[in-house]
């Protein structure tokens, strides 16, 4: 089953990137009691995500705090050295990134993709969603190789 607006966020581990390693991380726990803008891409460093996606919460970062949201976090079917390298590369400061290196996340939310066509196996749905205390309050979950409502500008109209 897809989550929906107004479902709490599965309770399972995801690790986050950071430059002095990963960090194991329960979802419940890292969601609980902040608004965060979470953006979910198939994989770190791909055309799309690299190209639009990532730089789109980058350039509105400040604007989305400014909205009132606590935290701007990236998350993929990747493992945390590829997302906090990825991050590095193009994010910024501003972006956390979990990973979910074996996809249980975008799997508990119903939100995965079979990309064994391109050599990727099961991933993640390119999607964004406003979580506040855990809450999903907004979903935007593209239709298979579109980007036109997951980017910071759709969020920020949502805030």
């Amino acid at each position: 089953m897809t989550i929906k607006v107004g479902d709490k966020l599965p309770d399972v581990q995801l690790t986050l990137a950071t430059d002095d390693g990963p960090v194991p991380v329960q979802s419940g726990e890292y969601f609980a009691g902040k608004k965060v803008a979470l953006f979910a891409v198939p994989g770190a460093f791909t055309p799309t995500c690299s190209a639009r996606h990532l730089p789109s919460y980058v350039e509105k970062a400040d604007e989305l705090k400014r909205k009132g949201v606590d935290k701007i976090v990236g998350t993929s079917v990747n493992d945390a050295f590829v997302m906090n390298a990825w991050n590095k590369s193009q994010g910024s400061e501003d972006i956390e990134m979990l990973a979910d290196g074996n996809g249980a996340f975008a799997e508990a939310l119903g939100l995965t993709m079979d990309a064994s066509g391109f050599g990727m196996g099961q991933r993640s749905q390119r999607y964004s969603m406003i979580v506040d205390d855990g809450v999903v309050t907004e979903l935007n979950v593209e239709a298979p190789g579109d980007y036109s409502v997951s980017g910071a500008e759709t969020m920020l109209q949502q805030l």
